[in-house]
């Protein structure tokens, strides 16, 4: 293999160390297994602290206590957080008490924590559990793979518990399309299950010996609801139905949120609508996508190495024509469709099928026991009683789906009972989210999830002081790091993190999730945040159009100019 990246006559550079890595990974395979057995260190050596990514898990420490242990002469305490691979957030009650006895045994912090990724993590995972990790959850059939590292990661769906049989049908082909982009190497089931080690050659058709040149997102969204943040995605299927019955989908490219403070050839990027497919082509323009993405995309500079960097580097029309040669289909005009809302449906619904569905609301996503709100354990007993199954959101919520109407009461009362049901939750709560930050992620520059509930509580005391409707709200999304995964750059207000106590403040998005904000302010710290939107809630009060959204007020207002093509209009 050459040394050098060369794409449709560009010469891009030099690979980037982590193509050697991948490349001599023997498919992923490592040298993990004789790490595991190394109890000289708690953490992984060498390539193997970017290959277990690849397994579903991260080598992370307690940064509370880096600086201690350093002062001891320790190392740092060592662990991994592994998250699941759980196409569409769906998982059964019997699969839900598997995970929280494993959480509350075999976990440094006890917790399940919904993601953003419509999925659950475990937090400190010590090294002598992880392979029990693995097992266990095999056995309840639930695996981490591909839900890290250069590859098709954890596809979404929307959750959408009304329309219960269009939703299943979405469901259905979240779930496809996941096992269609899964690598095929046998590394997993080898390192983790005791898998037969077989004289066989691996193949990667989709992905490629070398995997993906950065991780690539996908999702089924069902409109009018973009709970999943198709613009955050590299690749997105929006369902398309007539009758009731879904016909095929929209197909959306190259969002993605992610960028690197002070380098200005990265930036957020909302997707492209290449138009309409029939459903049973779902598959073929899955794979055209990421093999176009996996044979094109920038090996040399990972910091350009997504999807949306891709297409502005080739043009959008030459990598739309390449997905339609690779898939053997045209695309077709886009079929009319429209976001309203992003938002979880809080509270109790009942479907077309006459099954009910509640949606609990949990704050950042953080299911543990806490002093007179043990919200764990009360998930835990309504899995003990529930005959339908449970639904992660994209929103870090948990849908308790198909309840019967004899068992609604008995749920509810166990809900209110264990503090997962608060009457006295405001919209405003219900529509901020953050990452987890500190203090376990690696990347983390300032806090976010444990910084979020208390700068929420002074938000609702500014909304209250303006006499905004007990209704109203603005989309708040906080991110310790420019890296986007408490999706702050599809907010209205979005909080980047800069250092400890100083974030980037992003105005401008929109309620439906399809507009990028734009930075108002660098650097600055809580109380000067918190004195900016005091004086913008004030006068979006005073000013607002009938119905207008904080977001659409402070652009319409010349407050912040609007990002319609991200990067030149991002950095204006």
């Amino acid at each position: 293999m050459s040394d050098k990246q060369e794409v449709l006559g560009e010469v891009l550079g030099p690979l980037s160390d982590n193509e050697r890595l991948k490349r001599e990974s023997n498919f992923l395979r490592g040298t993990i297994e004789t790490d595991l057995k190394d109890r000289i260190t708690g953490g992984f050596n060498g390539d193997n602290f970017q290959l277990i990514r690849f397994h579903g898990m991260y080598q992370q420490d307690d940064r509370d206590f880096r600086n201690e242990r350093a002062k001891q002469k320790l190392e740092p305490l060592h662990n991994v957080m592994f998250r699941a691979r759980m196409p569409g957030g769906v998982i059964t009650p019997t699969q839900w008490l598997a995970i929280d006895k494993f959480a509350s045994e075999n976990t440094s912090y006890g917790s399940i924590r919904l993601t953003t990724r419509q999925t659950f993590q475990f937090h400190g995972v010590l090294k002598p559990n992880i392979k029990f990790m693995h097992q266990t959850l095999n056995k309840i059939g639930i695996d981490g793979i591909a839900t890290a590292g250069d590859v098709n990661r954890n596809v979404l769906c929307t959750s959408n518990p009304v329309e219960s049989k269009f939703h299943q049908e979405a469901y259905e082909w979240a779930k496809k399309i996941s096992e269609h982009l899964l690598p095929k190497t046998r590394a997993y089931a080898e390192i983790w299950l005791d898998g037969e080690k077989l004289e066989t050659t691996d193949k990667e058709p989709i992905l490629g010996s070398n995997y993906l040149p950065r991780k690539f997102k996908t999702t089924v969204v069902i409109p009018p609801q973009n709970d999943v943040d198709v613009h955050a995605n590299d690749l997105n299927f929006v369902a398309i139905a007539e009758d009731g019955k879904l016909v095929g989908f929209n197909v959306l490219v190259g969002g993605g949120l992610a960028m690197t403070h002070g380098d200005t050839a990265t930036y957020p990027r909302r997707a492209d609508d290449f138009g309409f497919i029939p459903a049973d082509k779902t598959l073929d323009v899955a794979a055209a996508v990421v093999t176009t993405q996996r044979d094109w995309g920038n090996r040399s500079n990972r910091k350009n190495a997504k999807t949306k960097y891709t297409l502005d580097r080739v043009g959008i029309d030459v990598f739309k024509a390449e997905v339609e040669k690779r898939a053997g289909v045209k695309f077709a005009d886009s079929r009319p469709y429209e976001f309203t809302g992003r938002g979880d449906r809080i509270g109790w619904v009942e479907g077309i099928d006459g099954k009910h569905h509640l949606t609990l609301f949990i704050e950042n996503g953080r299911l543990l026991d806490y002093p007179g709100k043990p919200l764990k354990s009360g998930v835990a007993e309504i899995a003990k009683i529930h005959k339908g199954d449970f639904r992660m959101t994209a929103n870090q919520n948990l849908i308790i789906a198909g309840v019967s109407k004899t068992n609604k009461a008995k749920i509810e009362k166990i809900a209110r009972d264990h503090g997962l049901i608060d009457d006295g939750v405001s919209e405003q709560r219900k529509n901020s989210m953050a990452c987890v930050a500190f203090p376990t992620c690696p990347l983390a520059m300032a806090e976010a999830e444990r910084f979020l509930p208390e700068f929420v509580t002074d938000v609702e005391g500014i909304l209250e002081k303006h006499d905004l409707p007990k209704d109203d709200n603005i989309i708040l999304r906080v991110t310790g790091c420019p890296n986007g995964c408490g999706r702050a750059m599809l907010a209205e207000i979005g909080l980047v993190g800069k250092a400890p106590g100083r974030y980037n403040l992003h105005l401008g998005g929109n309620r439906s999730g399809t507009r990028v904000p734009k930075m108002y302010k660098e650097n600055i710290t809580e109380q000067q945040i918190l004195q900016e939107i005091d004086s913008l809630v004030e006068r979006w009060a005073n000013e607002r159009e009938s119905g207008e959204g904080f977001g659409d007020f402070t652009i319409r207002a010349g407050i912040i100019e609007e990002v319609i093509i991200s990067k030149r209009d991002f950095y204006a």
